[in-house]
């Protein structure tokens, strides 16, 4: 370290409420909170129905707060004698009372889909700062979240590793001196098909994914590159740059996470194994650091670095997410919509694994790209996008 560096900082506590505790995020962040109880502390677990997880979770981290948003599971759990001790709260209402918890100073945001945007914004709103795992809330909401966020003054630290990635190279940097921001992909376990190969994907195929351990709708559009596509639209809210600035970056090990490119040409990239416990504590610890959860790389060891551009005619989710992205208003919010009805119909066996590509492209072909005033706007063309993509998921049933 250079003679004129300034000594380390050290912060107060941190008091976590986790929505989505039961999950694979949920499970990476209390790894993070059991490696470091002097720094960070739960206040709020929450979970979709997965009661008895939730509840060895709050006895396990002593957490008075507990969150279920299924209301016929909440109810089961009580007369089953789950949450003795415990302050429970129920249904959507209940994630929005965790989130503006007075007790709490982040929320990690990892329930899945548009579950999380109430609470979100009612967080933000409360004065929390956000650790972002659900890109969704961007994809659909991304206008009003970050100008929710700046007008009160909150910190929107994404978990999401591409993103978190991105977060860390530009810590310190001028705005006006960022080129383009580079996503990397694994380009899931279907990299090397061929179209052939891929008309017969099957779902336990498709939810082998060679780098990470995720749920199965991740998985599925990590297969896809839908997921890429979702990410595309994340940075653009995240970091403020155009479509045009944002480019996708095939990477099979899954090593570097995403890059940044200066306007003078300069590359800065970060680099980790991967392990969600990186970026989800670099998140949760942000602005400190503190010794990690895993094992990092070893560069005595042989090391290799492969990238390649993505293919679009195979992965055609990904040029979908571009145009969406491009269309504004509401398309990136129908292109989200269309997909979790096509990646439910797969994993159902009700379509085949191409069928997903084209039930996103019907959708967006058929549904205007209109202006979002308000949330009543977004939540209302959400709802049409999916209404429009579960009817071309009947007919390719049949």
């Amino acid at each position: 370290m250079p003679s004129s560096a300034k000594p380390a900082k050290s912060f107060p506590k941190k008091r976590l409420v986790l929505l989505g505790a039961t999950g694979s995020i949920g499970d990476s962040t209390l790894q993070v909170v059991r490696k470091h109880p002097d720094k960070l502390e739960l206040v709020a677990v929450a979970a979709h129905k997965n009661c008895a997880k939730l509840d060895a979770i709050a006895r396990e981290f002593n957490v008075k707060h507990v969150g279920v948003f299924d209301e016929a599971a909440a109810l089961t759990a009580k007369k089953a004698g789950l949450f003795k001790g415990r302050t429970l709260h129920v249904g959507p209402a209940g994630l929005e009372e965790l989130a503006c918890l007075q007790a709490g100073d982040m929320v990690v945001a990892a329930v899945v889909g548009t579950l999380g945007l109430k609470p979100t914004l009612a967080a933000i709103k409360a004065g929390k700062d956000i650790a972002l795992a659900n890109k969704e809330i961007l994809v659909l909401a991304g206008q009003f979240v970050m100008a929710a966020a700046k007008k009160h003054g909150i910190t929107v630290v994404p978990l999401d590793s591409e993103h978190n990635a991105i977060f860390q190279c530009l810590d310190g940097e001028r705005p006006q001196d960022v080129a383009k921001l580079l996503l990397t992909a694994s380009g899931g376990p279907f990299r090397d098909f061929t179209r052939e190969q891929m008309a017969a994907v099957t779902p336990e195929a498709a939810l082998k994914h060679p780098n990470w351990d995720m749920g199965p709708k991740v998985t599925i559009d990590s297969s896809t590159m839908a997921n890429k596509g979702l990410e595309v639209i994340e940075a653009h809210w995240l970091f403020g740059l155009p479509a045009e600035r944002i480019q996708v970056v095939v990477h099979p090990q899954s090593i570097v996470h995403s890059m940044v490119q200066f306007v003078d040409g300069s590359i800065i990239a970060q680099l980790c194994p991967p392990s969600m416990t990186f970026p989800v504590q670099h998140s949760i610890l942000y602005p400190g650091r503190a010794e990690g959860v895993a094992p990092t790389l070893d560069f005595t060891q042989k090391l290799s670095l492969d990238f390649r551009p993505p293919n679009l005619v195979l992965f055609p989710c990904l040029r979908l997410a571009f145009a969406a992205l491009k269309a504004e208003g509401a398309a990136p919010g129908t292109f989200n919509a269309a997909n979790e009805i096509a990646v439910a119909a797969f994993l159902a066996r009700r379509i085949r694994y191409l069928d997903i590509p084209r039930i996103i492209e019907k959708t967006l072909a058929t549904l205007p790209s209109t202006r979002l005033r308000d949330l009543d706007d977004l939540l209302a063309a959400d709802a049409a996008a999916r209404r429009r993509a579960a009817k071309t998921v009947e007919k390719l049933s049949k």
